[in-house]
């Protein structure tokens, strides 16, 4: 799980697939965390990839360094504590502008039955799971 953290973190911005009804939708995001031993992203209740992953919790994750790629499949489990909410935006700073622990809009997920793919042109597939 930590190369897979390491890895996201290293990229700054992953791509995020969700479905809403029969359309998949992709977006940009950023947040990525360790925490309590699992793999955390962050959005805002009100953004639609939220309702998306509450009505679908199956999620993708897609990301490229420049040499390898990583394909990251799991289900996202929500987490209402507010000592999730508040280690995520200790991570990033200059999202507590617009988000607060608590504030009823900032959303942690954990991410479960997470299998991570990492690929490039040059070397064998490497599964993680976790």
């Amino acid at each position: 799980m930590k190369r897979v953290y390491d890895f996201l973190k290293k990229v700054d911005t992953y791509y995020l697939a969700t479905v809403e009804g029969d359309q998949p939708r992709v977006r940009p995001f950023g947040t990525i965390d360790l925490y309590n031993g699992r793999l955390y992203i962050q959005t805002g209740k009100v953004k639609k990839v939220a309702q998306e992953m509450k009505e679908n919790p199956k999620i993708e994750i897609a990301a490229f360094d420049g040499e390898r790629w990583i394909r990251l499949s799991a289900t996202a489990v929500l987490d209402e504590s507010i000592a999730a909410q508040e280690h995520m935006l200790a991570a990033y700073p200059s999202l507590q502008a617009m988000y607060k622990p608590g504030d009823g809009n900032t959303e942690v997920y954990y991410l479960e039955n997470a299998k991570a793919v990492f690929c490039s042109f040059t070397q064998a597939p490497e599964t993680i799971e976790f």
